[in-house]
């Protein structure tokens, strides 16, 4: 899972970026058996749980807001591969020592793991049960990062692992539940088709480009390397899964303020793009049925 070399692209201009504070909230993943899931998330990962019922589990890290959702489909199969969905869901941790400890207990357990250092970040790939795409990553210091014309450069080089590790041991007592300040950095999508990826997300909703090449695309909210990534490395063409399989049910943007999800409701509206509102928030739909749910979080909450 690893991330090909992003070649340098001309900028893309948009006219009315996305509000700088925007980021990717709780994400909702279907799952066919929420005990197994929840070993997994809970067991293996470090995941808090927050809320069950008997269809749902609310997940997230030793405090804060709320991560991931699991919703339960009996009988759900994994996503099929050429289908449109999702590639993973990103998982930030706060420090490098933390993503150490988190391949430690990987690694105890025994999962597959992909890995890649991208130069802005050190990443660590893996599938949960039900075959739902995972990133557990840290980021490096912004100020290390190196832009050139608009573009953040990014590569998928090699990370020492073992060093990895051993900067996980160096800490005191290893954590039980992923650490304070763990959130959702980004969200990567399957996508069917790239230019109408890039007039959704980049010119109707507003995130800004900050690396292509021509089956891939990442963009972002206030100079961050990637808050949505999108590729067709295995679904050019492709039409949405089934919902009666694993995957992506719904993701949440969320906005500082009742100006920018205003702002961002009239682009959806000039172009077109029909949305609905539940409660507070506004529903909308990628042109591959994934569902976003546009929401209002105070930067003190982010």
């Amino acid at each position: 899972m690893e991330i090909p070399f992003m070649e340098q692209q001309s900028t893309h201009l948009t006219p009315t970026s996305i509000h700088p504070d925007t980021h990717i909230g709780l994400v909702t993943l279907r799952v066919a058996n929420l005990d197994r899931s929840l070993n997994f998330y809970e067991g293996i990962l470090g995941f808090r749980r927050i809320e069950r019922t008997a269809g749902t589990a609310i997940l997230g890290a030793q405090e804060g807001p709320p991560l991931l959702e699991l919703q339960k489909m009996p009988g759900a199969s994994p996503q099929p591969l050429r289908s449109t969905g999702l590639y993973h869901v990103a998982i930030l941790l706060p420090s490098r020592a933390d993503l150490g400890r988190e391949l430690l207990r990987m690694a105890t357990a025994g999962l597959e793991i992909g890995q890649g250092d991208h130069l802005v970040s050190e990443a660590l790939y893996i599938s949960d049960p039900d075959g739902n795409g995972l990133e557990i990553y840290w980021d490096r210091p912004r100020a290390s990062w190196h832009w050139e014309q608009g573009r953040v450069q990014m590569a998928a080089d090699p990370i020492d692992l073992y060093a990895l590790m051993e900067e996980g041991k160096r800490d005191a007592l290893p954590w039980e539940v992923l650490p304070v300040g763990t959130r959702v950095g980004h969200i990567h999508l399957r996508v069917g088709d790239m230019e109408q990826a890039e007039h959704f997300y980049h010119t109707i909703l507003g995130f800004d480009i900050t690396a292509s090449m021509p089956s891939a695309l990442f963009l972002s909210a206030g100079g961050y390397h990637h808050h949505i990534g999108m590729n067709t490395w295995q679904s050019r063409g492709a039409g949405p899964a089934p919902k009666t399989t694993a995957g992506l049910q719904t993701f949440v943007i969320a906005l500082p303020n009742q100006d920018a999800l205003r702002e961002v409701r009239a682009r959806l509206a000039a172009h077109g793009v029909s949305s609905h509102e539940q409660g507070d928030d506004l529903i909308v739909a990628d042109p591959w049925h994934n569902q976003i749910r546009l929401t209002i979080e105070s930067p003190s909450t982010m």
